[in-house]
């Protein structure tokens, strides 16, 4: 991927009030940054390992050009990135990841949306994260909570439950699949579903 915290008596009890009320305002915070970290949990464990005063470097309102034979393949856009500038550099966009793929024609064939992502320089993996949403050109979605682009490979994968709905309104699920980088030949694991028919389709 290339771009880019009177008297005596009546002051000591005073100050005692005082303590006691920064205590408890301390406590307070604490415990609400406790519950609030709770639904991060799995993406703080990802970084847990790494040095807090790691050297970082944020960009704001960033695009991500792929590039295949100097053949725009891929952009990405997103509000925040951050670089960690570690032994293995990765990118965090902790906000929000739109990823637009196109043909060799520069025309759109699909995009991919999520919550989250990281893009691991080395390996040239991009990793989607929280309501992944893929949207194909001819209208059919696929929506789970992960999905993986390995551009080296060319294929998109996962490992956690997935679903895919047809223009036709079919509705196909598994439990973790396996894709080439088109989208159009699937190995899904543990396929089941609901088609719908028209009227002189056989069984």
């Amino acid at each position: 991927m290339y771009l880019v915290t009177h008297q005596l008596i009546y002051r000591f009890q005073k100050r005692q009030a005082m303590v006691f009320k920064q205590t408890m305002v301390s406590l307070f915070f604490a415990v609400l940054f406790l519950c609030s970290c709770e639904n991060d949990l799995k993406d703080v464990e990802r970084i847990a390992n790494i040095n807090a005063e790691e050297p970082i470097d944020v960009s704001y309102g960033v695009t991500v050009i792929y590039s295949d034979s100097a053949v725009v393949k891929a952009k990405l856009i997103s509000s925040k990135m951050i670089k960690h500038n570690v032994d293995s550099p990765f990118y965090e966009f902790p906000k929000d990841v739109l990823l637009i793929f196109y043909d060799k024609n520069k025309k759109e064939e699909r995009r991919v949306t999520s919550n989250y992502g990281l893009y691991f320089e080395k390996k040239n993996l991009v990793e989607l994260r929280h309501n992944v949403v893929v949207t194909m050109a001819d209208g059919t979605i696929f929506k789970s909570e992960e999905l993986f682009w390995d551009n080296d490979k060319r294929i998109f994968f996962n490992k956690l439950p997935l679903t895919i709905t047809s223009p036709d309104g079919s509705i196909l699920e598994g439990n973790f699949f396996e894709a080439d980088e088109n989208f159009e030949h699937r190995k899904i694991n543990g396929a089941r579903g609901v088609y719908n028919l028209k009227e002189g389709d056989g069984l």
